[in-house]
């Protein structure tokens, strides 16, 4: 378990949508630092939070930023793209760009700050991954979700022994910018990210955060047929 009260905790993507709100329920918890990432700080609004810039795909922008942030206890992976590029149809050049931003960024980050958090007595990472990561529909992004929860699951194991839990976010549509065109249920933000850092509190090898998610958990043990019911027909 990890007590945020007086954590020094990085967010990635840190200015909207789940990584604001994560931002400010930290805050809420009594976390003592937040540093929030954005391409550009001046979107982070949090009157407490730390703005620092972050290229995910860049490497010398992620070592600059483990520079600047010496201190942090809890690294939170939240920063992701989702461009509607189709793993059959689109150009390949928009899929590798979704994995290098969904899958390589966390893995940059992560290898940055494991020694950071390690000097730091040790702390936890958290992975912002997708219902998608277990139900395929097609897209890049379902893609990268499923190779970044395969990194996720692997490095629980790795960092077990070096003092550094690590936790899986699990979730549906939520009601962000990247949805903000569809006409279906979204959990809120501020839900997401409350149950984020209860897991992150207790322990939590994963976190099912609505019941989408739950249901897709559920059947995955069972025939395909359960999850992709099209190929019963």
């Amino acid at each position: 378990m990890t007590a945020l009260k007086n954590s020094v905790v990085l967010v990635t993507g840190g200015s909207r949508g789940i990584g604001k709100a994560l931002v400010e329920e930290l805050y809420t918890r009594g976390a003592g630092k937040v540093y929030a990432t954005a391409r550009d700080p001046r979107t982070v609004t949090h009157p407490d939070a730390v703005p620092l810039h972050l290229e995910v795909t860049d490497p010398a922008s992620v070592a600059a930023l483990a520079e600047q942030a010496p201190d942090v206890t809890v690294l939170i992976n939240n920063a992701g793209a989702s461009t509607g590029a189709r793993v059959l149809s689109s150009p390949l050049e928009d899929v590798r760009r979704e994995f290098e931003i969904n899958y390589y960024g966390p893995l940059l980050l992560t290898r940055a700050f494991v020694p950071v958090i390690e000097r730091n007595g040790g702390g936890h990472i958290l992975n912002v991954h997708s219902a998608l990561s277990w139900l395929a529909d097609g897209s890049s992004y379902s893609s990268t979700k499923a190779a970044l929860w395969s990194q996720t699951n692997s490095l629980r194991l790795e960092l077990r022994s070096r003092g550094i839990q690590v936790t899986g976010l699990h979730m549906a549509y939520v009601d962000t910018d990247m949805t903000s065109g569809l006409d279906a249920p979204k959990a809120s933000a501020h839900d997401i990210a409350v149950a984020a850092l209860d897991g992150i509190e207790s322990g939590a090898y994963e976190v099912l955060g609505d019941d989408t998610t739950r249901w897709v958990k559920s059947v995955l043990s069972q025939d395909l047929t359960a999850m992709y019911q099209q190929l019963a027909q």
